[in-house]
């Protein structure tokens, strides 16, 4: 081999570096320093939720404050300067539906009030009831037997069989261990599940057991029904609790409670003590139109032949009814309204469109993202896609929690780890950094994913999220963390900026196969 001289030494170096310069993930870190400068001393991020939950209040899709807190936050974004802002309809939903009034007491052994809240969807008792408690506990559609004749006029406390709770050695609130995180990144692309053999003889109907429920304790004549017991402490989580379609068949005023009222309650009837109950529920359903609608506002492209090109950040504004939906999804919604905010006060001038997108709708099916990609992107059960699908570089959601970013999700894109990876690399300081192939579900990132745009969603720190706020009576403004929403509103602007701003689009997966039967929605 021929020894190099030192100027030819030197000149293999300089197109080396130059090679790597050229075809590694560029990252603007001067820019990058300007949103951490203004996401951490001029925040508006624990303003932002404020407004959004403790002001407009509780959310659910087709209330009065889902309603005010649409308006609210299109004329937020248009004070910062967003342009192109609208509340743009995505479909019907059925009738809205919210709590006026919730009171609940044991006035017999003695008197003491409970904790709970009224089931979505579910009608009120037109006024002060009072009446005889009666334990109810159905398992299948023959248990309804025993209680034929039984029920009218009397609250039905339905608990299930075994209600007992045990002292929770675990703290609340979690973030994730670096041992997880180093998991999550060694991940590899899991082998395809085999496809289920196909059934020789027909499939038993299934009964949903629990219309069945409503439908029997309604034609029994029972005044209301008394439900739960999966929080504790105080905590009660709340659901939907009938029907939203104008049709709905007609069910009984029912309210979820925490643990402690349930197992009470129970444990009196068991013992054959006489219990009396008192409530007093009002709730309106809004019937007059089933539309209902998302959030958007733009920062225009600047590029010539780029800024028809889409990079889109979201979370969910809807929540549920029990307290105000600060961590679910206030937050994720606050970070993606603070992270537009900061570009906007830097000054940026992007390449491509960036587009904020609020959802309603989440919570029933992630029907508010669904409806826009199907209505500007593409089919996800046909797959025909529109003329804007091609346009879209990535979307980026938010929507775990209150917690800190810790890195992303690929969603099996491994074409994308190195460009992520690069992306995170000045967030190291922050506990940002994971790249995992890992898919995540049940955000609307997926809305994306499914038609084949590039979706993400952002590993968080759980802190109190799966334990005591995620859909329950404490999820409020007070579970939030400034510091955390602050580093995530920066990572998630910075992302936002860094696609914007690349020569290329981000890289895609193959289109995924037609599923007629894609409706696998999880919560």
């Amino acid at each position: 081999m021929k020894k190099l001289t030192g100027f030819a030494l030197l000149t293999l170096a300089v197109v080396f570096v130059s090679f790597r310069s050229d075809n590694a993930e560029k990252v603007d870190l001067h820019t990058i320093q300007q949103i951490k400068d203004e996401g951490n001393n001029n925040s508006k991020v624990m303003e932002t939720l404020f407004q959004l939950s403790e002001v407009n209040g509780p959310r659910l899709t087709g209330s009065t404050g889902m309603k005010n807190a649409e308006k609210w936050a299109k004329d937020r974004l248009a004070g910062w300067g967003l342009k192109n802002t609208a509340i743009e309809p995505w479909g019907g939903f059925g009738k809205g539906w919210e709590i006026n009034k919730s009171y609940v007491a044991m006035t017999e052994p003695y008197y003491q009030q409970m904790t709970g809240v009224p089931r979505a969807w579910t009608p009120g008792t037109h006024g002060l009831v009072k009446a005889t408690a009666i334990l109810v506990r159905i398992d299948s559609v023959e248990d309804m037997a025993k209680y034929v004749d039984k029920l009218k006029d009397k609250i039905v406390v339905l608990t299930p069989a075994k209600l007992e709770t045990k002292p929770n050695f675990k703290p609340d609130a979690s973030r994730v261990e670096d041992t997880d995180l180093v998991k999550m990144e060694n991940d590899t692309i899991p082998a395809p599940a085999p496809k289920p053999a196909v059934a020789t003889t027909p499939a038993k109907p299934k009964v949903n057991l629990r219309k069945a429920l409503d439908s029997f304790l309604y034609s029994e004549g029972a005044l209301a029904v008394v439900s739960g017991g999966r929080g504790t402490m105080g905590t009660v989580f709340t659901s939907n609790g009938a029907s939203r379609a104008w049709d709905a068949k007609p069910v009984l005023p029912e309210m979820e409670m925490g643990f402690e009222s349930l197992a009470r309650l129970s444990r009196l009837l068991e013992a054959g003590k006489q219990v009396t109950i008192e409530m007093d529920t009002k709730t309106t359903f809004f019937m007059t139109d089933s539309m209902e609608y998302d959030v958007v506002a733009e920062i225009p492209g600047t590029d010539p032949k780029l800024k028809d090109e889409l990079v889109m950040l979201g979370g969910h504004m809807d929540s549920w009814h029990a307290a105000t939906g600060a961590t679910d999804n206030g937050t994720g919604v606050a970070v993606c309204m603070e992270a537009v905010r900061i570009l906007k006060a830097i000054g940026i001038k992007p390449r491509r469109t960036i587009r904020i997108l609020l959802w309603s709708g989440e919570e029933q099916g992630l029907l508010g993202s669904r409806g826009y990609v199907k209505k500007h992107f593409g089919d996800r059960l046909t797959m025909e896609r529109k003329p804007d699908h091609a346009k879209v570089s990535a979307y980026f959601n938010l929507d775990n929690g209150g917690g800190k970013i810790r890195g992303i999700y690929l969603q099996n894109n491994e074409a994308l780890r190195p460009v992520f990876k690069a992306w995170l690399e000045p967030f190291k300081g922050e506990g940002a950094s994971t790249v995992t192939i890992r898919n995540t579900g049940s955000t609307d990132h997926i809305s994306f994913d499914e038609v084949g745009i590039p979706g993400f969603q952002f590993i968080q720190d759980g802190l109190e999220y799966g334990t005591r706020t995620h859909h329950t009576n404490m999820d409020s403004y007070d579970r939030a963390s400034a510091d955390d929403l602050k580093q995530a509103s920066i990572i998630m602007a910075a992302f936002v900026y860094n696609a914007a701003m690349r020569d290329e689009k981000l890289a895609r997966k193959p289109l995924p196969e037609v599923n007629k039967a894609a409706d696998s929605y999880r919560r």
